[in-house]
């Protein structure tokens, strides 16, 4: 668990402490899903899988509301190396009956920037196919990405599990909006700029992101800079990290505090303890300090952790959320999907502010059926 401590603890050490602001705090959670039903499996049991989700889940997250009505969303950043028409259309009916949400996941190995963007563009087009991703106001497919074993950006020490190393531009390029895939640690693979909402500018070299620019909110009262009729030069690629850091609440031994990740499994489910971990890391758009992102993340295609997702841990969790993030107690809950997130985010970026569950659909909209949370809709 200590593995890849020389990677992020000096950035954790020097870290500025978050100062919960006056009023009433914002708590955004974003549940991502490196969701493989074929984890280990062949196609009936994927299958299998996905009907046990389907049989379970919606109910399950129909038993619980955040300050917007919304019940716990879930993103599915479904494989698209692992693409059978089947197993998506069980996931696209699993989405229509939770209010889920399906995104890009990715394994590859020794890839070009030619071969990733095919296999990007042919993933696009299989997931679309079954009504999922959204667009954007000009009609472009757009998506979140996580990476297969973190190597975003050839980000490995030996090279495995990418290959390319300008893979930022190709995301951009073909779409992705933002990208989901850290925190990492304790793999090698982790950036060393950590609980951030951060622009990476691609370059020549790989781990582009293990730098970048803060997402700060803009300051609708400040003058126009002399340059402003300039045009603004382009951002990168937008990363959205989680939470990582230490648990002192929970020692190992008695002494030594727990690693932190934002990671839900089996053995490390979701508890009271955590939750003030993720708020005290305080990741935040800059200047909008009341709106906190909590991005988590999964494996829900194995079938512990599944069990795990909807069953007692997750249940009392949830009533735990619905007992302490109350208005009258200054917080207020916001289940959101990976998209949602996003399009809060550029909501603030722009200068926004208020409830931000009435930016979900900001930017980025689901297309095919389209599905509205909660008290907004969609044109």
């Amino acid at each position: 668990m200590y593995k890849a401590l020389n990677l992020w603890l000096p950035a954790y050490l020097r870290r500025r402490r978050y100062v919960r602001p006056k009023g009433t705090v914002d708590i955004l959670i974003a549940a991502c899903d490196h969701f493989e039903p074929l984890h280990r499996a062949d196609k009936a049991t994927a299958l299998e899988r996905i009907r046990n989700w389907k049989n379970t889940f919606p109910k399950f997250v129909q038993s619980f509301a955040d300050a917007d009505g919304c019940p716990p969303r879930h993103t599915f950043f479904y494989p698209i190396e692992q693409y059978d028409p089947d197993i998506v259309s069980e996931l696209a009916e699993l989405c229509r009956l939770s209010g889920g949400e399906t995104e890009v996941h990715l394994h590859h190995e020794s890839d070009t920037a030619e071969t990733l963007r095919a296999k990007l563009e042919r993933g696009k087009e299989d997931l679309t196919r079954h009504g999922l991703l959204s667009r954007d106001a000009a009609g472009n497919i757009r998506y979140g990405f996580i990476h297969g074993d973190w190597a975003l950006d050839n980000s490995h020490p030996r090279g495995h599990h990418c290959g390319v190393d300008g893979e930022l531009g190709v995301l951009k390029q073909t779409g992705c909006y933002a990208d989901f895939t850290m925190p990492s640690a304790p793999d090698p693979t982790q950036t060393r700029i950590i609980n951030s909402l951060y622009y990476a500018q691609d370059t020549p070299q790989p781990k582009s992101h293990d730098t970048g620019r803060l997402v700060t909110a803009k300051d609708s009262h400040s003058p126009p800079r002399p340059d402003s009729r300039l045009s603004p030069p382009e951002p990168g690629l937008l990363l959205i990290q989680g939470p990582l850091g230490l648990n002192w609440e929970r020692r190992k031994f008695g002494l030594l505090p727990r690693l932190e990740n934002g990671e839900l499994s089996a053995t490390n489910p979701p508890r009271p303890d955590r939750l003030r971990v993720w708020t005290r890391l305080g990741i935040h758009v800059q200047g909008r300090p009341e709106w906190l992102f909590v991005k988590l993340h999964t494996h829900g295609g194995i079938p512990q952790n599944y069990q795990m997702l909807v069953g007692e841990p997750m249940r009392r969790f949830h009533v735990f959320l619905s007992d302490t993030c109350r208005e009258e107690n200054g917080v207020r809950l916001h289940h959101v999907s990976a998209r949602e997130m996003v399009n809060i985010l550029l909501a603030a970026e722009d200068g926004q502010s208020g409830n931000p569950g009435q930016f979900r659909n900001y930017r980025q909209r689901l297309w095919g059926e389209l599905r509205a949370c909660c008290t907004e809709k969609m044109n």
